[in-house]
């Protein structure tokens, strides 16, 4: 469970509100740069610039997360490996822009709006990766007691450079601690790593072209 107290009447009545109110402002004031990017994806590539996925959410239900599409359409059923690196050639000129600048990650907005994801909270699986969640224990699927985020404790915590027994036991770990105090503590991490591109896997390659 979350807890009791302060962070349960947090987690329940307060955070919802929040992230709505937020990403709302997010929208409008990022409406210009989503633009941007939407016209870039088409004028270099065919295919729609959002792209969406099906990942795992709150009471491990199956939801479409949104992201601005960043490699050639259709490379989901190409190419090696469930997750791109810095060196996938399937990624585009603007996506590898977009990735090193976690511009990408901007449509998910619209999956808070709709309910599916929090600004902040463990970051949605795939529906069989790492495995499928049957596979998850008991300790594991607790994770799945908060709505998943755009960022969360363990993308602060070292991202895709953590192994994902560990990222799960940090994504469990927020869920025992969720509190207005951590999540700005996240934010502000979040800031700090984008800014400096800190764990970012795409950064080398943005650098070469």
């Amino acid at each position: 469970m979350i807890g009791s107290g302060v962070a349960l009447v947090y987690g329940k009545y307060i955070k919802r509100p929040v992230d709505l109110t937020l990403s709302l402002l997010a929208i409008i004031i990022l409406s210009p740069v989503m633009l941007i990017t939407f016209i870039a994806i088409k004028l270099e590539t065919k295919g729609p610039a959002i792209f969406s996925q099906t990942r795992l959410g709150l009471g491990g239900k199956e939801f479409k997360i949104y992201k601005f599409r960043s490699m050639v359409d259709g490379s989901e059923h190409k190419g090696s490996g469930v997750y791109s690196d810095k060196n996938d050639t399937r990624v585009t000129r603007v996506g590898r822009i977009i990735r090193a600048t976690s511009i990408d990650e901007l449509p998910q907005l619209l999956n808070i709006l709709k309910g599916d994801m929090a600004l902040i909270g463990p970051r949605p699986p795939l529906t069989y990766h790492p495995w499928p969640i049957d596979e998850y224990s008991d300790e594991q699927l607790r994770m799945f007691e908060v709505r998943p985020g755009i960022t969360g404790w363990a993308q602060v915590n070292g991202r895709k450079n953590v192994e994902w027994n560990r990222r799960i036991e940090l994504n469990v770990w927020y869920v025992d601690n969720v509190s207005f105090a951590l999540d700005i503590k996240i934010f502000f991490m979040t800031v700090f790593k984008v800014f400096t591109n800190a764990d970012n896997q795409n950064k080398e390659a943005t650098v070469k072209k």
